[in-house]
Order: structure tokens, then sequence, then C-alpha cells
């Protein structure tokens, strides 16, 4: 599992849906201009293509693509918020935060009476940061809107295609999402905002994807009674648009709605997050410029080195990842795992015994021994024959020739009498038995002990 996760996360890119405004208002001295906070989303992405296209969710993009008027109104309410009612508190001599109600209600009052005039300009961009941390501004070139049952509002598949200049990036390629079946595991890769926001990581936590893992627990549909993927693998807001891997590191699905709890908190329930499948993917694509074939150069190298390095055969493993790593630069993981390689060959890791080969060796040896013995008593018997087999030859009218042959003292000590039996010592045996007349067209056996 450990090559498959590897294999996918340098594929896997951080999305940011960013809407900047210049709101033009008058607060009573004339018209100003003024800039206020910057509208920013994020979720995550991955290369289905290695010249730089990349799949994600469309809800995640809309806000750049299609800016709502929700926006619009947000952004002006806050260009008044920042740049009149600072000025109306201090004509009023109310010193903010001193008396919520009343700052309250001047705030009304304010937005009522400058925002007919304000006027709003919209910058929207979207921009996708690959695991190097290189920033890069991206073209949504296809784009379908987010599952709604609003009456009036636009359904699609929340899928959106993007494209970044590039020619050799990693990619990821994809599975059949027919053959899935109920409790195959399935791994999450994505960009959860509580990790990009956490006070205890350092930067480089905001470009190396997280991995939450689970399995496959249902087959549902949407509103729109399109087919959607049930999982219990874990997700939080950030991580729209992420890959959905197998345990081979071709992608399942793309993660699209996680389910919330009911109440204004509206928290998310863990257990019950949904993926698009990846036919939809390949159905979303079939009529742009994109080559579904999983492959690059960098693809190439990185699978490469990757099997190498998990046969342990370190100095063709560091080959493959050196010429990954001057494909597409810096990426964590193709740094982390060079390093150990390198680190492996100049100290190579103690091996443990095989214990393995042993047991092998060993049942083959006792094999060999056992086969010995069993031989070497076939070869002693090869002759040998039972008393009913005697029986049947008398039957039969062979009348063979019984030769008692048993050593001198047995005998003596049982003087058993073979009726018609020739007995022959085998003192005589020794000093030949020239004397000896045998009728050579009937079988001999011989008796002995």
């Amino acid at each position: 599992m450990q090559e498959a996760l590897l294999r996918a996360k340098p594929a896997v890119v951080l999305v940011i849906a960013e809407v900047s405004a210049e709101v033009t208002l008058d607060c009573g001295a004339g018209p100003t201009t003024v800039t206020p906070p910057v509208f920013r989303e994020t979720g995550t992405g991955w290369f289905v293509d290695g010249r730089g296209w990349i799949i994600t969710n469309g809800h995640v993009v809309q806000p750049a693509h299609t800016p709502p008027r929700w926006l619009v109104n947000q952004q002006a309410q806050r260009a008044v918020t920042t740049a009149c009612l600072p000025k109306v508190l201090q004509r009023q001599g109310i010193i903010p935060g001193e008396r919520p109600d009343v700052e309250d209600a001047v705030k009304r009052r304010l937005l009522d009476q400058v925002l007919p005039t304000t006027k709003v300009k919209l910058n929207p961009q979207v921009s996708v940061v690959i695991s190097s941390g290189a920033r890069f501004k991206a073209e949504v070139k296809k784009y379908s809107p987010p599952v709604s049952n609003e009456p009036g509002v636009m359904s699609g598949r929340d899928l959106a295609l993007l494209l970044i200049p590039g020619a050799e990036f990693p990619v990821l390629p994809l599975a059949d999402s027919k053959v899935g079946r109920i409790g195959d595991p399935i791994h999450i890769l994505g960009f959860p905002g509580v990790v990009l926001s956490h006070e205890l990581l350092n930067q480089s936590a905001s470009v190396e994807a997280s991995v939450t893992n689970g399995a496959v627990s249902g087959f549902k549909q949407d509103v729109t009674n399109q087919p959607v993927i049930q999982t219990d693998a874990p997700a939080a807001w950030g991580n729209s648009g992420g890959p959905a891997v197998d345990q081979k590191g071709a992608v399942l699905g793309v993660l699209t709605f996680v389910s919330l709890a009911p109440g204004p908190e509206g928290s998310i329930v863990q257990g019950f997050n949904f993926v698009i499948p990846s036919d939809a993917v390949r159905e979303f694509v079939k009529d742009t410029e994109v080559k579904i074939e999983g492959k690059s150069k960098f693809t190439d190298a990185w699978f490469s080195g990757l099997r190498e390095f998990f046969s342990e055969d370190w100095k063709a493993a560091a080959r493959y990842f050196e010429a990954a790593d001057k494909l597409v630069p810096n990426l964590p993981d193709v740094k982390r795992v060079l390093g150990e390689t390198r680190e492996n060959i100049k100290n190579p890791p103690p091996r443990p015994f095989p214990w393995f080969w042993v047991a092998v060796g060993v049942t083959l040896l006792s094999g060999a021994g056992y086969g010995g013995q069993f031989g070497l008593r076939w070869h002693r018997n090869r002759y040998r024959i039972q008393p009913s087999e005697v029986i049947r030859m008398l039957e039969a009218g062979k009348a063979p020739i019984v030769l008692d042959v048993r050593r001198t003292e047995v005998y003596d000590a049982l003087p058993l009498k073979i009726p018609n039996s020739v007995r022959l010592a085998p003192e005589e045996l020794a000093s030949g038995v020239g004397g000896l007349e045998l009728d050579t067209t009937r079988p001999v056996v011989a008796y002995c002990t």
C-alpha cells in the first residue's frame, strides 16, 4: 500500500479560487475606491494528463469561474463596513465594540444608505500549487456545476477541467469504477483546511497532500440520479476534488460532497462521504484534448524508481529518482525517498536472516533423504512377493519351485517343512550349487528369513 500511495501523492495539487474586488462607494464625502479582503476557497485536484490537465470539483472553482451574486454583495458590505462604519461611529462618539447593539443598528442604516450606489468590480482567479510549492495560474477549460436540488438552479456533475502551463507533470491512471465492490479499500488524498491552517505545522504541510483511509461502503445515486460511490474514509473541507485511489494507486473516483449534521452548526458527519466514479471523469473529458493514458516521463521514472526501491535495488532506484527530480524538481516525496535511497547505498541496511530459504533447503534435503531410503528399500525388495501370490501361481497351474533357504539356526529351531520345497541352506549357496537340478521352465520362489 505504501508504494501505491507514493505513486499517487506527487500528482495531487492544491486548487485555490480567489476573488479580489475593487469597490467604489460614497460614505458621504465623495466617491472612493476600497479593496476589501480577498475571498479565497481551497480544494484539491490531480493531474489526469501530464501535459498540465487537472481534474477537480466544479464547486471548488465556482466562486472564481461563475461568481455568485452573494459574493458580490458580501464584498460590497465588507467595503462599506471597512471604509464607512469607523467614521460614522467616530462622529457619534461610539467606541467600536463598546455598544454592539447600537453599532449594529448604525451598520444596518449605513448599508441601506450606501449599498444602492456602490459599484463592485470582481477580479477572479484560479491557481494551482503543486507539492514543490510552485504556483501556476490555471484556466478553466470545462465546467459542470455542483449537484443541486434548489428550484431554478442548474445541477451538474460537479467537475471542472483545469489547464496549467507545463508538459511533464506527475499523472494518475484511472481505474475502472464498474469493477469496484463494497469493502474494497480506498484512500482519499487532499488538502483539508484543518491541516492548511494548523498552527503547529510548518509551511510544507500546505503543499503536501494528506491521506485518509477507508473502504467502499455503498453505491448510491444523487438527487439527479447520477451514480456516486459512498465511502467511510474521513474527509474535511478542502478535500473536495481529491482523488480516491485503490490499492494500486489508480483513481477510483473524485471526492465530491460530504454529509453534514442537521442544525445550524452543520458539522461534517464522518463515514458518509461520496465520490464521483472514474467512469464519469472519462465521460467528462472525452470531447477535450485530454489523453487518459496515465503516463508521462516523470511518472515512468517515478514508478520505475519505486519498483526498484521496494525491491531493494538502491542504485537503480537512485537513477530513476534523480531523473524524476530533474523533470519536476523539489517534490517532497521524491526528495525524501531519494535521500533514503542514497543513505541505503552509503550504509546498506542489514538483511534479515533468510529463514524462508533455509526452510526450503531443509525441506528439500529431508525430501531427498526420505526419497533415497524409499528407493533403497524398493531396490532391495523389488523381487519380493507375498504368500498370496504364490497361492495364485499354484491355482493357475504354474507350479513354482519353492527353495527353502532359511538360515540353518532358524531352520533347526523351527523345522517347519514346506510341502514339495527344496531345502538349500545359505551356506550351500556360498559354496556353490552346481549339483542342484531345477526345471528352468517353472518359476522359482525362495523362502528366506
